[in-house]
């Protein structure tokens, strides 16, 4: 187990670190990896709506699928502390599209 942590937790890394540099798919994939836990990865669906909603800001119309299938299953507070975390990457990144996180 303790492997498969390691692993998911380097993807993770590699993933945020070309999120950063403004890698849609990127975003798209840290989405896909905390709604499913991918790669042994802990399910996490305000982190994943968080980068979901990310790449959907950018146009990604897998992410707004995405998006709008995992809401279903989280609170209106869930939502919107999902919400709150993509403005505050938005802000400290400063490297992809500055629109309002929905």
């Amino acid at each position: 187990m303790a492997i498969s942590q390691k692993n998911a937790q380097f993807m993770i890394e590699a993933r945020l670190a070309d999120a950063e540099r403004g890698d849609i798919d990127a975003l798209f994939e840290l989405g896909v990896t905390y709604s499913t836990g991918r790669g042994g990865a802990e399910v996490d669906l305000v982190e994943a709506h968080k980068w979901f909603n990310l790449a959907a800001l950018n146009g990604d119309t897998r992410s707004q699928h995405c998006r709008a299938e995992i809401s279903v299953e989280m609170t209106a507070r869930e939502i919107s502390e999902a919400q709150r975390q993509a403005r505050a990457w938005l802000a400290a990144s400063g490297t992809m599209h500055q629109g309002r996180a929905a």
